[in-house]
């Protein structure tokens, strides 16, 4: 059987770059709509901070890691059009043209896991094509006319399902018995379930969802071989710091969304949405970048113990945001809490640039006479 040619990390390139300013404008517009002082755009970003974030930064970056996999040129399209997406939405606001955009994504995301699936089906394959269904279900929502609030459910279906599936993949799960994959799939059916509940009928089907976000939780932290490599040295220990304080606050978010059902807007939504997509997906980020980056660039990232001053930057500022943000009622610490936070996110950014480019430098300077 022929193998694919796979894609050029040079066509990789300009599609990583679409994601790169996906995050900057995304943090910006997360300034904004916190009040910080500082200069106010043209286009109204701030009513798109949401999706660029999710669907340009982190869904860009997860089907180019697809692309990746499966080595077909034609699964580049799906990074292509949430990238675009992404800037058409920076451009134009929450428009038919970036919102469709962003929906392509998803089906030739879903159209790269069927083709992933032919080749090695698998329980992590499944998890990971949920989580492009939950990114389709909320674009498919999001052109119909609902909020952005409505469908963050299923934006978390999306990030939580597909970073599930990857710590599967990654061999970083140690299952505890032979019936643990049905329970990680009854947990993940709840979830899906969950999700569809919370649009039909908002108040109950949200309760079920953060239940069953709170199972799902409970079953990756419990079966998680990260309890075990927190005690270990170098990157296995920074990865289980990560994972370890990112599944805290996905258990939070579920807490709050069982507990007390639906949140449109004020501190409540402010905390569950960035327990879900800052204290759980971006520490997933920080800690799998020196696994995954380098199989997207071909270029290394070395582990560094300087990684750990932007994970313990973006936890310890989380926790101020909803601590004494959020829960007391401290304006001012939401606000310079979340100034940290896009600190953090950028400090990563440019400790990892650092480190990727360090090897090359030492070449450089290792040939030069």
């Amino acid at each position: 059987m022929t193998r694919p040619a796979g894609v050029p990390v040079r066509w990789r390139l300009p599609v990583l770059a679409t994601a790169a300013a996906a995050l900057l404008v995304g943090l910006y517009a997360g300034l904004l709509l916190l009040d910080l002082p500082v200069p106010v755009p043209a286009a109204p970003v701030e009513e798109v901070h949401g999706p660029l974030l999710v669907f340009g930064f982190v869904g860009t970056l997860i089907a180019l890691e697809r692309v990746v996999a499966l080595g077909a040129r034609w699964a580049l399209l799906a990074p292509a059009c949430s990238g675009a997406g992404a800037l058409v939405l920076v451009a134009t606001g929450p428009s038919l043209a970036g919102k469709s955009l962003l929906m392509a994504a998803s089906v030739v995301l879903l159209g790269s896991y069927r083709a992933l699936w032919r080749r090695q089906p698998g329980v992590a394959l499944l998890a990971q094509a949920c989580g492009a269904f939950g990114w389709y279900a909320a674009t498919l929502l999001w052109l119909a006319g609902l909020t952005i609030p409505e469908i963050v459910p299923w934006l978390a279906v999306f990030v939580v399902a597909t970073i599930a599936g990857e710590r599967l993949e990654l061999a970083h799960v140690a299952l505890p018995h032979r019936h643990a994959e049905r329970w990680f799939l009854a947990a993940l059916a709840a979830v899906l379930a969950g999700a569809t509940a919370a649009t039909l009928w908002p108040a109950a089907g949200t309760q079920l969802f953060g239940a069953a976000l709170l199972a799902l939780t409970t079953w990756l932290a419990m079966a998680d071989v990260a309890r075990r490599t927190v005690r270990a040295r170098g990157l296995p220990r920074y990865i289980a710091v990560g994972l370890l304080a990112g599944y805290g606050w996905l258990a939070l978010a579920g807490l709050l969304w069982a507990g007390a059902g639906p949140a449109l807007d004020g501190p409540r939504y402010d905390a569950v949405l960035h327990a879900v997509f800052l204290g759980f997906t971006m520490s997933m980020i920080f800690v799998h970048a020196p696994v995954i980056l380098p199989a997207v660039l071909r270029r290394p990232l070395p582990y560094h113990r300087l990684l750990y001053a932007p994970l313990a930057l973006l936890h310890l500022s989380l926790l101020v945001r909803v601590v004494l943000g959020d829960a007391a009622g401290l304006e001012q610490a939401k606000r310079w809490g979340g100034a940290a936070n896009v600190a953090a996110v950028l400090t990563f950014v440019a400790c990892a640039a650092a480190l990727s480019l360090r090897p090359a430098r030492a070449r450089v300077a290792a040939v030069t006479p």
